[in-house]
């Protein structure tokens, strides 16, 4: 078998009184962030803490790059490099970095990093960005990073490899890409392919299903790793994914400014899409806008698409109405979303498909009652328009909502809300979201089909 390769201790010995000066004198400097650690942790970013096993063999572990002024003055103090510390102060997402020998175990889920240092490292992590979602983490697998003086490697890799989870919500298409996919491609963009996935907590359908865009990302084989025994070996590894915000990218936390912009080009080169701009009806007077509908199976269901449909057409519209589900090809959806102008659904996962809308295309996401505008907002408004489409947004009315059927006007679930919200999200989710469909008053609705219609004229 192989050995990762480890550090002489000649190298150590000849320069002990280098290393017992320059601990000496990055004393006081890191007496600063140990005694202040909580306040760091909590009001700028990650706090490194130098260790000596870090000075013996040049191992590197980030989480997120602290640029306090803090940081700036412990890195002047010393050229040796960091290793971080289990405080991870970003917000959503596990991430963690490791520079140097890094070996990893499926069967034990273990990740060891080779380290000469007397001075030991032990945390535990899971890789999936919604840390702090108890029902996500719950469908996670936690994997224990710790440092050891030398590993026996079964397979050793010239490239890196980046180590993330298939548990939490996949499954759900909002968060296959919100939690997934984008984090994904801002996470290995970097590598240009260069790089290794391996996935813990497999699921073989969501790689079939992402097969196209994670052979773009990748060169190399997908290893489960949870079902290999041997030790795999890496010059470094990314636990983790990225994360920024709900279904979007923010450039200016990554040093290559990717952005929706870059990640949209990369889904129509990935699946040959034809179309970057929406129409413009003043330039193609005799051609119809493409209106698609999103309909849903279980709950939230559009309960008069047909009347929807015809008054869609009177107004100069050719409709398509589509109904994905977790079997449905992704290639086949993105085709038939990318060929729309105009996109409309109530508010869950397929809107979600507006990723593959052309340029300047319009997004109508009707909300449904319950007093989710906040909800609705982040996951689909905000994200709409960083990917340079225009948004539209139909509230509907108590009259149009099927809660209607089942509590009186004057019930606190139609007359109040937020009286439900302070019972806590499942009472939310299941009262709003699970039992709830929609019936269109279409004359008023008509309204803001029209208003799509004016704005795909300029």
């Amino acid at each position: 078998m192989r050995k990762c390769r480890s550090f002489g201790w000649f190298n150590f010995k000849d320069k002990r009184l280098t290393y017992g000066v320059l601990v000496g004198s990055l004393f006081m400097a890191f007496s600063i962030p140990f005694g202040f650690k909580f306040y760091f942790c909590t009001q700028l970013s990650l706090l490194h803490i130098q260790s000596q096993s870090s000075m013996d063999a040049g191992n590197q572990i980030t989480m997120f790059k602290d640029t306090s002024p803090l940081q700036k003055l412990v890195e002047e103090s010393s050229s040796a490099k960091p290793i971080c510390s289990a405080c991870n102060c970003e917000p959503i997402s596990n991430y963690c970095d490791i520079n140097g020998d890094v070996a990893v175990q499926g069967h034990s889920s273990t990740i060891s990093i080779v380290s000469l240092g007397t001075r030991k490292i032990s945390w535990t992590v899971k890789p999936y960005v919604r840390k702090e979602n108890t029902a996500a983490m719950d469908l996670v697998k936690s994997w224990s990073v710790t440092s050891m003086g030398f590993v026996n490697c079964d397979v050793t890799r010239s490239v890196p490899a980046i180590l993330f989870s298939l548990g939490g919500f996949s499954g759900n298409h909002f968060h296959d890409f919100s939690d997934l996919v984008i984090p994904l491609y801002i996470t290995s963009k970097q590598f240009n392919g260069e790089v290794q996935f391996l996935v813990t907590d497999n699921r073989p359908w969501w790689i079939a299903k992402f097969e196209k865009m994670l052979g773009k990302l990748s060169r190399y084989d997908i290893i489960d790793i949870d079902r290999k025994g041997k030790t795999h070996c890496y010059p470094r590894m990314i636990v983790g994914l990225k994360y920024h915000q709900e279904l979007g990218i923010d450039r200016s936390k990554l040093r290559d400014q990717l952005s929706m912009k870059d990640f949209r080009q990369f889904l129509r080169r990935t699946y040959s899409l034809k179309r970057e701009k929406a129409i413009k009806t003043r330039d193609d007077a005799g051609k119809r806008p493409r209106l698609l509908i999103i309909s849903r199976r279980r709950s939230r269901l559009l309960m008069n698409t047909e009347k929807i449909t015809r008054m869609a057409l009177s107004l100069g519209y050719n409709v398509v109405t589509i109904e994905p589900n977790i079997s449905t090809s992704l290639a086949s959806v993105a085709q038939t979303v990318n060929s729309c102008d105009v996109m409309m659904g109530i508010h869950g996962a397929g809107l979600t498909n507006m990723v593959f809308l052309p340029d300047n295309a319009i997004v109508i996401q009707i909300v449904p009652l319950g007093s989710i505008d906040g909800l609705a907002r982040k996951d689909f408004a905000e994200p709409a328009m960083d990917m340079k489409l225009r948004y539209l947004e139909y509230k509907i009315k108590a009259k149009e909502s099927s809660l209607m059927s089942k509590y009186k006007a004057d019930h606190l679930i139609i007359k109040d809300p937020l009286s439900v919200h302070k019972k806590g999200w499942d009472a939310v989710r299941s009262t709003y979201l699970d039992k709830q469909n929609v019936k269109l008053d279409v004359r008023r609705f008509r309204a803001t089909l029209l208003k799509a219609r004016r704005l795909l004229h300029h």
